[in-house]
Formats: structure tokens, C-alpha cells, sequence
């Protein structure tokens, strides 16, 4: 709907918004001045960093801030009422019936120990949009089967532990169009998804939202895929709307400084720029022509890959630091017989190279990289490492093992023991092997806090105090305490926004090229892969479908599957300009 013509009200309109939050040490503004128009028909993406108040900004209009925030000034104006003023009881009238919200994380949002249809008929009865039991039951498989899930009708008595993380956001999608709401505010419904998930949800989304009618308020950290699935673009900073507009025309010319590194720092528009002039080079003189002097740090994932580039087309053909042959993974699951996990798996990683085992959730990818840990027994095949099949070593082969390879796991948070400060957490593997005195570990860890780009005064600090992308460079600098030669990264950069993201990248290419370290890379995210990556395996139900080099898997993927999963990739539609 063109939003310029006919004098139209606005659904949302957000004047000079301002939310505040109590603490010990005072007043902290979150939101400042924030002003957003959004017409009926739609879409609309706030796009931003963690701690760039979005998300507090979307938790403002149906007014259920955390903790001790508040509203502290401006206007929240659905069709023309101000939602600051309304009363506890009309913003209950007005959540679900005017206003549906989908939240971020559904396992965190659904209650574990009640039924899926139970939860779908409190939100139905909550908003008053049936009465009765049988016509609430109806209404509630209407809700389900519209959201996508076609067998609702049996899957009623579930419980959320039992559905797949994308049926679990299909059951908070449904939820939240229930009412048919005027306005869906879907706050980063599918970070925690595998592109293809998240492809086939978005599309969903987008469908319902069009048959209904629905305005779409749409909140995510990634410009690409923002930019694929909204009209109009907010991009937030520091509390702050530092630009607003079109989205394909923020994307092809962005003004302020920082939506100009959140273009160059998401890696499925870094992908994007690569594809679309067919060289590294190109695509880095392309983007440094928009944003190259706005911000040091405004091509680093470019950089990155023109280093991955010119290094993987000189480097002479090198031994395997790990060959994987004939590995499969059967496990024994009691009144269900056997699944297996890994089928007949071969694939082997170059010295100083990086290798990256890419597929869906439940691919086997991250199995195969628990058995080259031996993390996880073998059924059968051979794991090489370094030359030595590890399939059955001692417990003390094992533990000198880990001297050569380490892990970095997803979750930093979970991976970091909360009770021990940083300098212990990254002096651990050093005690545990025994390797030098006290001093001489010390003096290791300020070393190895130096090659990650962190102050040294971190030594005394806890996990709580650092960001997520502190957390992971902790998690990196304690893999390497012991000097491995290999890194195995299961999904370590999945949970990061794209600006920490991209620096994360940056800095694990560099300590590559520094320490000659090889790594196997294990995502679901094609777009890092590009950037990263000499080679690719891609797994599909336990099995290799496709391995090459990184350019031929992009430029000439010969499975479907392959396909998919680049096709899948946010903004991988976009048309983007030189």
C-alpha cells in the first residue's frame, strides 16, 4: 500500500519515544527519541545490534517493559489512540486483538510442562475469540493447521519438547495471529533457526500476514534479511534511529556510518557482493567506494575472504592434518531400535586450511565433530589425526589428544565456567596438562588474551561482566592456551549479532594465518561459509551430498540440497547494486 497518498492515518505511530530503566547507579535511557510511521499493509524491520533498543522498543508499544523499565516520555499511537495513556485493563483488550507478538525463543516462551494445545487454547480464551469448549478446541486446530502444521489436530497433547524448533515458532506464529490482529510484532522470530527453517517460517509468515491483512513490525539483527522481508527499514543504534527509509535504498546506499558496517559486516551481503562481481577484489573496491572510509572496520569480513582467497590459490597441495574415512554413528535408542546419525562419512582437512561441514539441525555434522574430539565413540571408520587413527586410544593418548586439537563450542555463556574468573577459565587447559609454573602461566594468558584483541585487565572479571562476543574470544583464547594445531568451531559464531560476528571471523582468519592453525568449521549458515572457508561438506541426513572448494560450491553446487541451502541464504534474492 503506498503509505504517501490519500491523507492516510498511520496504524503506529511512534513520536519521540523514550524508555528508561531504574538502577543502583541511576537512570538508563535505552530508547531516545525514537520516531516510527507504519501505514496499514505494511512491513516495516528495526534492524540493529544487541543493545540498540528494538527490542525494547517493541516491548514498549504493547507496554510489557522488564524489570524496572518504563515509559518516560513521546507517544505510542495505534490508529490514532496513545497506547502510553491506556489504562491496564484496555492494553489487555488491545494485546492479542489489535497487536500479536511473536517472541524470540519458543522453548523459553512455551511452558514445558503443558500440552501445546493447551497453551494454544489459553491464548483463544485470553483474547475472547471463542467461547465454549468445543469451539475453542476448533478454533485452536484452525490456529495450528494456519500456522503450518497440517496433523494439528493429533499433535494437540504434545508438549513443546517433543516439536522441532520451527514448529515450536510456527505454534507462537499461530498464537499470535489468532485474533487476526491489526499489527504483528514478530521480535527475532528465527535467529535460533537453520536457513532453510528460517526460509520456509518467513515465507509463512509473509503469506499469513497478506492473507489477513496484518501490518508487520518485523525486529532482527540481520540487514540482509531485514532488507528481503520489509518495505521500510529502521535502522537503531545506542537507543537512537540513526536512519530510515526504504529498505533496498538503505541497503544500496547507506548514509550514517553504522548502518554502512552492518551492511559490510553481514556475511549473507558480503556473500551477495562476491556472487554478484565474481571476485573478492571487486567486491571489496565495490563496498569501499559506499563505506570503506566511514569505519575501519567497515570490510572485515571482505578482507577475510580476499585473504582466504589469495592464500588458498598460491598454498601448494598440503598433508591431512585430519582424514575422516567410513565414519558412521549408530545409536541404540530403546523401543525405537537403531538410528543412525553419521552414514558412511569420508572427508579429509588440509594443514592450515579451514574445512567447513555445513547442513541443517540434525545433519550429523556436529556428531562427526564430537567422534574427531573423541567426545563420542566411533561405530565404525577410522578417524586420523595427525596421522594417528584415534578410534581407540588410551585414556592417556586421549588426554595428550587435546594438546593438538580443541574445541570452540557454540554457546560461550555455556561453555565458561561461571564461578571461575577469566584468567582461570583461560589458564585451565595449562593446569589440567600441567605445562609451566604459576608465573609462566600468567605471563601465557595476558599472551593469550593480546592475540584475541582483549585489555589484559580482564584477568579478575567473570563471564556475567562480558558481552557475548567477549565471552566467545575467552572461549578461543583458552582453545589455544595449549597451542593446538587443529580448532574444531562447532556453530561459534551462530548466537552473535553481525557486527561481533564479523569481528570473530576476522580475528580467527588472522590467528590462522599467524599460527598456522587448521579448522574445522561446523554451521548451518552458507554466508559465513563464504567468507571463511577454503572447503565445503554438506551434509544431509547423516550422509555427504556434495564436498568442494568453497567457490565451486557457490558457483556450481551439483545437489539440489546445495542449492537449497544457498538459495536460503537471507538477502540471497536481493538484487545489489555495484
Amino acid at each position: 500500500m503506498d503509505s504517501t497518498t490519500g491523507g492516510e492515518r498511520p496504524l503506529l505511530e511512534i513520536k519521540d519515544l523514550k524508555v528508561n530503566f531504574k538502577t543502583q547507579d541511576g537512570e538508563v535511557t535505552a530508547v531516545d527519541g525514537v520516531n516510527i510511521t507504519l501505514y496499514r499493509g505494511q512491513s516495516l524491520a528495526i534492524v540493529g545490534e544487541s543493545g540498540s533498543g528494538k527490542s525494547t522498543t517493541a516491548h514498549a508499544i504493547i507496554n510489557l517493559l522488564p524489570g524496572s523499565g518504563y515509559i518516560a516520555g513521546g507517544q505510542i499511537l495505534l490508529d490514532g489512540q496513545d497506547l502510553t495513556t491506556a489504562s491496564k485493563r484496555e492494553m489487555e483488550s488491545i494485546r492479542g486483538r489489535k497487536i500479536g507478538f511473536v517472541p524470540q525463543d519458543p522453548m523459553s516462551n512455551l511452558n514445558p510442562v503443558w500440552s501445546i494445545g493447551f497453551q494454544v487454547e489459553e491464548a483463544i480464551r485470553a483474547n475472547g475469540i471463542a467461547t465454549g469448549k468445543k469451539a475453542v478446541k476448533a478454533r485452536t486446530v484452525e490456529v495450528l493447521k494456519q500456522a503450518g502444521l497440517h496433523d494439528a489436530d493429533r499433535r494437540l497433547r504434545q508438549f513443546p519438547h517433543q516439536f522441532s524448533g520451527g514448529m515450536r515458532q510456527r505454534v507462537l506464529i499461530g498464537m499470535g495471529l489468532a485474533a487476526d490482529p491489526q499489527l504483528l510484532i514478530a521480535d527475532e522470530p528465527t535467529s535460533a533457526l537453520d536457513v532453510t527453517v528460517q526460509r520456509v517460517i518467513l515465507d509463512h509468515l509473509e503469506s499469513l500476514t497478506r492473507e489477513l491483512g496484518t501490518t508487520l513490525l518485523f525486529i532482527t539483527h540481520d540487514l540482509g534479511l531485514a532488507a528481503e522481508r520489509a518495505e521500510q527499514l529502521v535502522v537503531m543504534y545506542k537507543g537512537k534511529v540513526v536512519e530510515s527509509g526504504p529498505s533496498r535504498a538503505i541497503l544500496e546506499n547507506p548514509q550514517h556510518p553504522y548502518t554502512q558496517r552492518l551492511v559490510a559486516a553481514a556475511p549473507s551481503l558480503a556473500s551477495r557482493r562476491i556472487q554478484a562481481t565474481g571476485s573478492v577484489h571487486a567486491a571489496e573496491a565495490a563496498l569501499g567506494a559506499d563505506a570503506g572510509a566511514a569505519a575501519g572496520e567497515t570490510i572485515d569480513l571482505l578482507a577475510t575472504a580476499e585473504a582466504r582467497a589469495e592464500t588458498g590459490g598460491t598454498a601448494a597441495v598440503r598433508e591431512p592434518a585430519i582424514v575422516v574415512q567410513d565414519l558412521t554413528k549408530v545409536y541404540k535408542i530403546r523401543g525405537s531400535g537403531d538410528f543412525t546419525a553419521v552414514d558412511d562419512v569420508s572427508f579429509q582437512v588440509e594443514r592450515g586450511t579451514t574445512t567447513a561441514l555445513v547442513g541443517e539441525s540434525g545433519s550429523g555434522k556436529s556428531t562427526v565433530a564430537k567422534m574427531i574430539l573423541a567426545l563420542e565413540s566411533i561405530t565404525s571408520g577410522r578417524v586420523e589425526v595427525g596421522g594417528r587413527d584415534i578410534s581407540n586410544l588410551t585414556n592417556s593418548e586421549t588426554f595428550k589428544l587435546r594438546s593438538l586439537m580443541q574445541p570452540v563450542f557454540q554457546d560461550p555463556y555455556g561453555s565458561l565456567n561461571p564461578l571461575r574468573n577469566i584468567g582461570n577459565t583461560i589458564g585451565e587447559p595449562l593446569q589440567t596438562h600441567k605445562v609451566g609454573d604459576r608465573s609462566w602461566r600468567r605471563e601465557r594468558v595476558f599472551e593469550l588474551l593480546d592475540q584475541v584483541a582483549l585489555p589484559r585487565t580482564l584477568v579478575g572479571r567473570y563471564p556475567n561482566e562480558l558481552s557475548g562476543g567477549q565471552r566467545q574470544r575467552i572461549a578461543i583464547a583458552r582453545a589455544l592456551a595449549l597451542k593446538p594445531q587443529i580448532v574444531v568451531l562447532d556453530e561459534a559464531v551462530s548466537a552473535l549479532d553481525v557486527l561481533v560476528q564479523a569481528q570473530i571471523l576476522r580475528l580467527l582468519a588472522d590467528l590462522q594465518a599467524e599460527l598456522e592453525l587448521t579448522y574445522l568449521f561446523i554451521t548451518h549458515d552458507l554466508a559465513v561459509v563464504r567468507v571463511i572457508a577454503d572447503n565445503v561438506c554438506v551434509m544431509q541426513r547423516g550422509r555427504i551430498v556434495e564436498t568442494a572448494t568453497t567457490d565451486e560450491v557457490f558457483d556450481n553446487p551439483k545437489e539440489q540440497y546445495t542449492r537449497d541451502l544457498l538459495e536460503a541464504i537471507p538477502g540471497a534474492n536481493l538484487k545489489l547494486g555495484a
